[in-house]
């Protein structure tokens, strides 16, 4: 019987010797290849934490001490040695999250995966568990990625003030986040050696010197504050020591035994511990060793004995950005290219490659990317950051007073903007078309396929004097989008075919197909419809306001908040037109959403072309003081082109 099944719970791992544990080790690797393997996932991360994971839940009990991780990828063992062994639906709805997640399990505590937060979480739980008097231990597991990110540092200040204060901290440290981890910082943790030595010595020389009459005490002060010279003579200076953290480590990540004896010996310091552990990332399978880029971080559907995928889908929105940037470097050499750790996720390695020294990887700190562009754009360059959309939240005040404030000609490029699914409530891009909104002098691109998408980023570099933003969506994209005429600067994707039309439905980016589908079903209950795609969705276009006084109704569809959104905007420019017409604006509510497919996900919110088409006819229906149909009818009537 295969050990991994008899594991139900972290105190199941007490009763296995070493050999078994080593043995328990081999068995999840081949549970991780296996289970990723057929529905896609993090897997990287997870093959480097097994040994430390185990050796986290021999050492510290859970649910009462608390393990927490940053980020959530790297928490698939944590899941199987905690109960969770089906990964048969994982990342999919009614599966196990990717992420940890309290809805699953009362093992589980942060669920954001956002890097770089993990400290300041253990820095409160620490603190409330000292004012309610708990024994219960704080252990937090961070990447040597996350510690690129400045939030991590503010928090260990924090931490350090703290010396009775009982928190471990694990610096999983594999010399990657997504990619290579770069930076002073990664450089120094790959060098890194110290012993507690030092502090043992000092306190009997302290010991020592006191009962010496005279010359003990001035003595002692003098070899104190001589101390990081001396020290660096005992063991080599590490950083941590020197915020007054006590330092253990390095340690190997694979061996199970000396991870065990380092977190036993920091659980029992009694204040702020940092462990060092060295992992490698994809330890143990072939394929994901051998993939430079990312050792696997994130894998779709593949061959488990090859690592190939298995399916390729067409071109993606994030490649046809990555080809117009080396087009655009060629032809203008002020173009330079920043990201946040993610060079291959948002596109940018193929640039990287035609400009080497025009990139710029500055770690898990988009604020300090918004402000070193700020710096690029007044120093005579056009720096283009690339970001995943969900990921521009934490860098929104250096946007607003860096980048806007000193009217910098920056371009933010927003990856995985919408509806993404599969990765959960943190990982949807549902939020910047409302919060960039209130950006002063910002200008906003929604492209609707491919050759928007080139078109707009060079819409979008040419500007010198504000930021911009191109947003656009996940995975494949789809078939061109052709306008059939322009209104201002809208691309009309439909005309209504009657002077008098009924509906201006107002499309934002990807939807465009979608609102196509819309007008169709409209057209079929005697609605009839113009499409418009408004392209730059901030500023409003002047037209759009004249545009829509020739409607009875006006209706947007937006892959966004609803709330602050691109609809909430146009009502209030038609308000400050004077133009009284009927606005329905149609997004995503304002909750957090549960993983599952785009497609899923979109349905359970109501993004369908027949859920919108029923619920405008609906609304033309009252605006004619017809009986509105009932439900059914309307179904009735959009079955067809749901079929």
């Amino acid at each position: 019987m295969p050990l991994l099944t008899r594991i139900k719970g972290p105190r199941d791992l007490d009763r296995l010797s070493l050999e078994e544990l080593d043995q328990l080790a081999e068995e999840i690797r081949t549970f991780l290849v296996e289970a990723v393997s057929k529905t896609g996932g993090h897997l990287g991360p997870n093959l480097g934490v097994v040994e430390l994971t185990i050796a986290l839940h021999r050492v510290f009990h859970s649910p009462k001490d608390k393990v927490l991780w940053d980020t959530g990828h790297q928490s698939y063992v944590h899941k199987l040695l905690t109960g969770r062994q089906d990964f048969s639906r994982l990342k999919m709805k009614g599966g196990l999250s990717g992420y940890p997640s309290q809805a699953e399990s009362e093992h589980d505590v942060i669920e954001n995966s956002h890097a770089s937060t993990v400290l300041g979480w253990a820095d409160g739980i620490a603190k409330a568990n000292q004012i309610l008097q708990r024994d219960s231990h704080v252990v937090a597991v961070i990447g040597d990625g996350a510690l690129t990110g400045g939030m991590a540092w503010e928090a260990l200040n924090n931490i350090a003030d703290a010396k009775d204060r009982p928190l471990v901290i694990v610096v999983n440290d594999n010399e990657r986040s997504y990619a290579p981890t770069i930076g002073g910082l990664a450089n120094h943790l790959a060098t890194l050696r110290t012993t507690d030595g030092y502090e043992r010595f000092l306190a009997r020389t302290k010991e020592l010197l006191e009962r010496t009459p005279v010359v003990g005490k001035p003595l002692y002060e003098t070899l104190h504050g001589a101390k990081k010279g001396f020290k660096d003579f005992i063991a080599p200076q590490g950083m941590f020591e020197d915020l007054g953290l006590k330092y253990v480590g390095p340690i190997d990540g694979h061996d199970i035994e000396a991870l065990e004896s380092a977190l036993a010996r920091a659980k029992r310091f009694g204040g702020p511990v940092i462990v060092h552990c060295l992992t490698e990332k994809g330890r143990g399978y072939q394929p994901a060793l051998q993939d430079d880029a990312d050792r696997f971080h994130a894998v779709g559907k593949i061959h488990p004995d090859t690592g190939l995928p298995i399916a390729t889908s067409g071109a993606d929105w994030t490649s046809v950005f990555g080809d117009e940037m080396v087009k655009l470097g060629k032809e203008r050499r002020d173009i330079v290219a920043i990201t946040a750790a993610m060079l291959q996720p948002v596109g940018l390695d193929r640039f990287a490659k035609a400009f080497p020294d025009r990139v710029y990887d500055v770690g898990i700190a988009e604020q300090h990317g918004a402000v070193s562009a700020a710096g690029l754009a007044h120093g005579g360059l056009h720096p283009v950051f690339a970001v995943y959309a969900t990921f521009l939240n934490r860098a929104f005040d250096q946007v607003l007073m860096d980048v806007a404030l000193h009217k910098c000609g920056v371009t933010f490029v927003l990856d995985r903007a919408g509806i993404t699914g599969t990765d959960g409530a943190s990982h949807n891009g549902m939020w910047d078309m409302s919060i960039l909104q209130v950006v002063p002098g910002l200008r906003l691109a929604a492209p609707r396929d491919a050759d928007q998408v080139r078109a707009q980023l060079r819409e979008a570099v040419e500007v010198k004097d504000a930021p911009t933003v191109v947003r656009f969506s996940k995975g494949a994209v789809g078939p061109a989008v052709p306008a059939v005429g322009r209104v201002g600067g809208m691309d009309v994707l439909r005309e209504p075919g009657t002077d008098t039309p009924d509906v201006l439905l107002v499309s934002v980016g990807a939807l465009a197909p979608m609102c196509l589908e819309i007008a169709v079903l409209l057209d079929k209950q005697g609605i009839s419809t113009t499409v418009v795609d408004p392209r730059w969705v901030k500023p409003v276009d002047e037209a759009m306001a004249p545009l829509a006084e020739r409607h009875r109704v006006v209706v947007t569809v937006e892959d966004n908040s609803r709330v602050g959104g691109v609809g909430s905007t146009i009502a209030q420019a038609l308000r400050d037109a004077g133009v009284d017409v009927p606005l329905r604006d149609f997004g995503i509510p304002p909750r957090f959403l549960d993983h599952a497919s785009r497609a899923e996900v979109m349905a359970e919110v109501g993004l369908t072309a027949p859920d919108i088409a029923r619920q405008v006819t609906g609304l033309v229906s009252r605006l004619d003081g017809r009986f509105e149909r009932t439900a059914a009818e309307v179904d009735s009537a959009v079955q067809p082109a749901r079929d």
